[in-house]
């Protein structure tokens, strides 16, 4: 692997341009306004695999927006790769927030990033991870040190569920046939801790609209006599925990998986600073579930969250008025073994029934995913394991991530794969937020461990 980390030691600038270039497409998947920048994003990661070296580069037509997929098959008898990634970034909203735009770039030195970050949306999440693996391979392919198969695909829907990836790979089994998953969609503990994601929270996400009379009334005149669906629905979501901020939903907890004492002592090894945690944040105190320390309530506890909430008159100056209707979009992540599908429904039935008289509720469910725990004793966390301990000369540790990669279950369900997840972003690292950041060192660090996971995990499979 020498040359391979020559090569990339010489090209650090030329990775950094190239995804620059990237970062600056407003690949929004979630607003049609910018469906013509996502398919120039879909062209562009085409054309960076083409030139990394990766052969059969496709993009695939889907109902929303395409998926890239490329090949890099040496032997058919070694062990095959599919790496998987998205080239689609969140709403860069609030724009006003950001210190520069969020499609323009800038390369900015930071506490905690003292070689630099580079500012833009996507930058972590996860265009700047997923082309990690893009140059990793180009630097093995370029000095014939690639050790095994690759194949790519990268989608352009993630942060909008990946609604149509599961057509795509039901009808794609021989295409995506493989032994592992390779995915940099998480992160890890610190620049000086690394660790790999072996756990992922499941996903709820449901909008509800509250709706009370027929039009926007004059509140003077109807103040006091009618119910306020902004006033219902505020008070109906505080509802939905109690003072040990337990949710309230019923049966919402039947199937959550309880962790040992053994196990969540492992879990307590992890180095946590509560005091740089409320910094990070500018906050002065935590808040969560009674009896469960942060680490345990982002990772392996469910949560219910509002994302957005909005009604009534928000412009400039007053209008008095009790508005017609009330909305809020609500998240809730799950664990082992909470479904879904099940969840939601306890969601439904149980907000319908908050509603006071001369309210109408409904219900509308959006995307949801599955949980996810991966083995530690595989040999693809071996390899990972190995790779990480070459770079940053320390041992992983094995944590559980609050975020969640839906179609991680999927893989598993359609395909019979097990993902590894080799993350390389920070909690810090802003990421669906205004000034989202990946640092300089993550990038080139995540770009020299990556041969190493193939080189491993190659030996690993062969005996």
């Amino acid at each position: 692997m020498q040359n391979t980390q020559n090569y990339i030691q010489k090209n650090k600038d030329k990775f950094l341009n190239e995804l620059i270039d990237l970062l600056k497409i407003p690949s929004i998947s979630a607003d049609k306004a910018y469906i013509t920048d996502v398919q120039n994003a879909a062209e562009s990661v085409a054309q960076n695999l083409k030139n990394s070296g990766v052969e059969n580069v496709q993009i695939f037509p889907t109902k929303g927006h395409a998926i890239v997929y490329g090949e890099k098959i040496i032997d058919a008898n070694l062990p095959t790769v599919l790496v998987y990634g998205h080239y689609d970034v969140q709403p860069a909203d609030p724009i006003e927030l950001w210190t520069n735009p969020a499609f323009e770039p800038i390369i900015k030195v930071t506490e905690i990033h003292p070689e630099g970050a580079i500012f833009a949306r996507g930058s972590c999440d996860d265009k700047g991870q997923m082309f990690m693996h893009v140059k990793a391979v180009e630097a093995m392919i370029q000095n014939n040190e690639l050790p095994c198969n690759v194949k790519f695909m990268i989608e352009g829907e993630e942060e909008v569920g990946s609604v149509n990836l599961g057509t795509f790979i039901s009808e794609s089994k021989e295409l995506l046939k493989a032994d592992i998953i390779l995915v940099s969609d998480t992160g890890m503990l610190s620049n000086d801790t690394p660790s790999i994601t072996t756990g992922l929270r499941g996903l709820s996400y449901v909008e509800v609209e509250v709706t009370g009379p027929n039009r926007d009334l004059h509140s003077g005149l109807y103040g006091g006599c009618v119910a306020n669906p902004i006033n219902a629905l505020t008070k109906m979501i505080a509802s939905l925990h109690d003072e040990n901020n337990h949710i309230t939903v019923p049966g919402f907890y039947d199937k959550v998986q309880e962790l040992s004492d053994n196990e969540r002592n492992e879990m307590a090894k992890a180095p946590f600073s509560h005091e740089n945690y409320c910094k990070a944040l500018n906050i002065t105190n935590v808040s969560g579930e009674t009896g469960y320390s942060t680490p345990e309530r982002g990772s392996i506890r469910p949560t219910l969250d509002v994302n957005g909430i909005w009604g009534g008159y928000t412009g400039e100056g007053a209008k008095t008025v009790i508005a017609s209707k009330a909305y809020a979009k609500i998240s809730m992540r799950l664990v082992p073994h909470q479904m879904p599908d099940e969840i939601t429904e306890l969601f439904q039935k149980h907000f319908e029934s908050l509603a006071p008289d001369g309210i109408k509720v409904v219900v509308t469910p959006h995307h949801g995913g599955e949980p996810v725990v991966t083995p530690i004793d595989s040999l693809a966390y071996q390899a990972a394991s190995f790779a990480y301990e070459t770079t940053f000369g320390k041992k992983p540790i094995p944590v559980r991530s609050g975020g969640s990669i839906p179609i991680i279950a999927l893989f598993e369900q359609i395909l019979g794969l097990k993902t590894i997840m080799m993350g390389f972003g920070l909690d810090s690292d802003a990421i669906h937020s205004p000034n989202e950041h990946f640092g300089l060192f993550n990038f080139y660090k995540g770009i020299e461990t990556i041969p190493y996971f193939y080189s491993e995990f190659t030996k690993l499979t062969k005996k």
